[in-house]
């Protein structure tokens, strides 16, 4: 089978690809809770005459298409759900209450499944790897225990995609380097001495510590790092007080930092650190700062990226391979390419007359379900680019 028959099964296959992702929809399963979902993976792999390992770091599934002599590629997907209600009416909206996909991660899992089905029926290259994996929305995640439990044992590259409303069905959105930042988290307890709201003077007001803070926080990315740095400093939370007339001796913040580089990374936290204990010190307050690193950006390979380039071409054409500027959300598909090289990309599914008109992580969120028929195209095309590729020099 050429290519070309594979493009055509791919095309046969659309309505169980569907039919997979909208089971998937209906059954959502939240990071770390995955049980049913990795089982129907393996089930499907397994009728493929696929070896298959299950519990794989956690819940993680992997399974391999034996080929020939070429490099072995990885295709990863996730599959793990989000913690938010279903507001959707249509007839696939999640059965779980309080639970549904609304970051396409089961659309991820179909395509890779239904890829796979495919790829068994042709003689390929070199092996392909499917790694499924869980808990990429809740760190630590699934990428790293799944990598300790030997996922990419004998793998030479990897790819993967992200389905994407913000881009409009038709498009794929490329980009060499970092294309996704890491995503930290900061806790921080400002420590005072509370009081009585009319006797001020002999109080550490936590709340008035912490709002500096909050405050002077948001001086370390606009004064403290280059502008040419893409760098975020958010506090998300800050909780303090318990009645109107008393000042709280406590307050709790808590926040995001997202960068593309290390150097960056290490001067926000030392900045942070300067300008809090700074802060503290002139009101005569203490405090305790957790620093969590979380998952670090995802950087781009450019021989493996130009590969999902040209790829991405001949399946939606040139004018529909987008050159995306880097994202500030976070994906643990990072650490993946720390071992192997390897490129992310998006895969454009908005599309207003179908209902895919709203943001990741929303109530309503929705794709436009022939995107997976792209996705799967262009990994296919991207893994025989990099059969067909020149051989290193040893």
């Amino acid at each position: 089978m050429l290519v070309t028959d594979l493009d055509s099964r791919l095309t046969e296959l659309y309505d169980e690809m569907v039919t997979l992702r909208r089971h998937f929809h209906q059954h959502p399963e939240l990071s770390f809770e995955e049980r049913e979902t990795p089982r129907t993976i393996a089930a499907y792999l397994r009728d493929l005459g696929l070896d298959v390992r299950e519990h794989v770091g956690g819940n993680g599934v992997v399974a391999r298409i034996h080929g020939g002599e070429g490099p072995t590629i990885a295709f990863r997907a996730d599959f793990d759900a989000l913690p938010i209600q279903d507001l959707k009416d249509v007839p696939y909206r999640s059965k779980v209450n309080g639970s549904m996909h609304a970051c396409g991660h089961d659309a991820h899992t179909a395509t890779l499944l239904v890829l796979a089905k495919a790829l068994t029926e042709i003689d390929l290259p070199g092996d392909v790897v499917l790694i499924h994996q869980f808990a990429e929305e809740l760190a630590p995640g699934g990428a790293k225990p799944m990598i300790e439990d030997g996922c990419l044992d004998g793998v030479d590259y990897i790819y993967g995609s992200h389905i994407w409303t913000p881009l409009p069905y038709g498009t794929i959105g490329v980009k060499t380097g970092p294309i996704m930042a890491a995503a930290d988290r900061f806790e921080l307890t400002v420590k005072g001495k509370g009081g009585h709201g009319a006797i001020p003077q002999h109080t550490v007001d936590a709340v008035m510590v912490g709002t500096n803070i909050v405050s002077q926080l948001q001086q370390v990315i606009s004064r403290r790092i280059d502008p040419l740095e893409p760098a975020v400093l958010t506090v998300g939370t800050f909780v303090a007080g318990q009645a109107f007339n008393v000042i709280a001796d406590e307050a709790k913040l808590s926040g995001t930092v997202r960068t593309f580089t290390p150097e960056t990374q290490t001067r926000i936290i030392a900045e942070m650190e300067r300008t809090i204990t700074h802060i503290c010190s002139a009101s005569e307050a203490h405090y305790e700062l957790d620093y969590i690193r979380g998952y670090p950006a995802v950087i781009n390979h450019p021989i493996e990226t130009d590969h999902v380039r040209r790829s991405a071409a001949r399946v939606v054409g040139t004018d529909g391979v987008i050159e995306m500027s880097p994202l500030m959300v976070g994906e643990d598909f990072a650490y993946y390419m720390q071992h192997v090289p390897g490129s992310f990309f998006f895969t454009g599914a908005g599309n207003p007359e179908v209902g895919a008109v709203f943001p990741h992580h929303h109530p309503r969120f929705d794709v436009d379900e022939r995107a997976m028929l792209h996705t799967a195209r262009v990994l296919m095309q991207a893994a025989f680019e990099t059969w067909n590729a020149p051989k290193k020099e040893d």
